[in-house]
């Protein structure tokens, strides 16, 4: 059987290590109806007229009283209180009572096993929401923390830009985007700041699509379920296979990972985002916990189990360290796609291995670092792959695991300790192996 269009695997660079936050585009539509009237929540009235005049007292008895506003939505999301939800909505703002309106719709779909919402730091007042608001307006950061449902081993976090006014006693959520500059590059925001999401749970996967093509979650759910049972197969170490994938149509649903591009021009086709402890704290980041993968929408029709088991060796590595040297990563991620594009005997990486070996590999001279992967991106994801797939040769897929691991644990130090080969003598040998 003629597979043409999987002759040339490999060929193409496929996606970039897996770093960073969850990467989504809060979309404002305002397509949904405006929610019912809000009822604010009681806050004490002893507050001074603008933030800057605050006394300590004051401050502690304001974060309190937002925080309980904040645990109140937090609760109605998973008890499915719509009204709750929107209680301390400013019920004046119609786009804001719909924006409000969709996120809620959107977070019941998925499932959290815990889900809190709480203030962190307080943004400086920001003139224009200040003069449209009044005197007591508020911005601030808000963490949402949460954990959802088969997919994370504990709580991960995201940051929220919210603005508050106080009326009658009662803190009441005036803005929801008036502060967005001032959070995180890309980890504010989530798959469920689109419009209107389908969730498709297949096992342990889950794929996040817009309801308008439920149709599509469908067939990404089996690709994906198929990517797993291929990455369990050639990644020697437990794996759940519990991933999220989120194949959303909007254009800028990754414009944290690039800059200009659109289509199939640009370089991306999908991209595995690791969630860390501690993220978007503003303190340094903790171990890796969890691993979502985005796709890019250009692709997302076409996507296919090569590409998603390149991904999905990032997500099922993604906890074990971030020590591991790039070469490493992608070599590991490339070598679980190409063994599994072979799995099927109709199949086949020929032509890849082919280009390596003629025009890679004589330019090898060191294991591929970031200049490499920068300069000649094919080059080095085709280098770090033949030079995984030698060492696979050389120590089997078991012990090519625990090298992966300790790499990942304590950097390339551990090449020679658990190979007995030093980085020049892993090159030589990578050149000289026929495959």
């Amino acid at each position: 059987m003629n597979h043409p269009k999987r002759l040339f695997a490999g060929v193409a660079v496929l996606a970039l290590a897996a770093s960073g936050a969850v990467v989504a585009v809060r979309v404002r539509s305002g397509e949904s109806a405006p929610g019912a009237s809000a009822v604010a929540a009681a806050a004490p009235t002893s507050t001074s007229p603008t933030p800057g005049e605050l006394s300590a007292a004051g401050e502690l008895a304001r974060k309190q009283a937002i925080d309980a506003v904040l645990a109140r939505r937090a609760a109605a999301v998973l008890k499915g209180d719509l009204k709750g939800f929107l209680a301390p909505v400013d019920v004046k703002q119609a786009d804001l009572v719909a924006r409000q309106r969709l996120l809620f719709v959107n977070l019941r779909k998925f499932g959290f096993s815990s889900l809190k919402y709480f203030t962190a730091d307080a943004f400086r007042p920001v003139p224009g929401l200040v003069a449209k608001f009044g005197a007591t307006t508020f911005s601030t950061r808000v963490m949402m923390r949460y954990q959802l449902v088969g997919l994370d081993p504990q709580p991960v976090q995201t940051d929220l830009g919210y603005t508050f006014v106080q009326r009658r006693g009662a803190w009441v959520l005036v803005d929801d985007t008036g502060t967005d500059e001032n959070l995180s590059g890309d980890g504010h925001r989530q798959p469920w700041d689109f419009n209107e999401v389908q969730v498709v749970r297949r096992g342990k996967v889950v794929v996040v699509v817009d309801k308008r093509e439920a149709s599509l979650g469908t067939k990404v759910a089996q690709v994906a379920q198929k990517a797993v049972t291929s990455v369990r197969k050639h990644w020697a170490r437990p794996w759940n296979g519990a991933v999220l994938v989120v194949a959303m149509p909007q254009d800028r649903v990754m414009s944290t990972i690039w800059t200009a591009g659109t289509g199939d021009g640009w370089t991306i086709a999908a991209k595995a985002v690791t969630l860390f402890e501690g993220e978007q704290l503003g303190k340094p980041i903790g171990r890796p916990i969890g691993s979502r993968i985005v796709v890019n929408p250009a692709l997302r029709k076409r996507l296919d189990k090569d590409l998603l088991v390149h991904e999905m060796t990032h997500v099922a590595t993604s906890t074990l360290g971030m020590a591991a040297p790039i070469w490493m990563v992608e070599g590991m991620a490339e070598y679980v796609r190409c063994r599994s594009i072979e799995d099927d005997p109709h199949w086949s990486v020929d032509p890849y291995r082919k280009r390596v070996k003629s025009a890679y590999l004589p330019k090898l001279t060191k294991l591929p670092g970031t200049d490499v992967f920068d300069a000649d991106a094919d080059r080095a994801y085709g280098s770090s792959w033949w030079i995984v797939e030698y060492l696979a040769d050389k120590l089997g897929e078991k012990k090519l695991a625990a090298l992966y691991t300790d790499m990942s644990q304590h950097g390339e130090t551990f090449l020679k300790k658990d190979t007995g080969l030093t980085p020049a003598q892993v090159v030589a040998g990578a050149k000289k192996f026929k495959g």
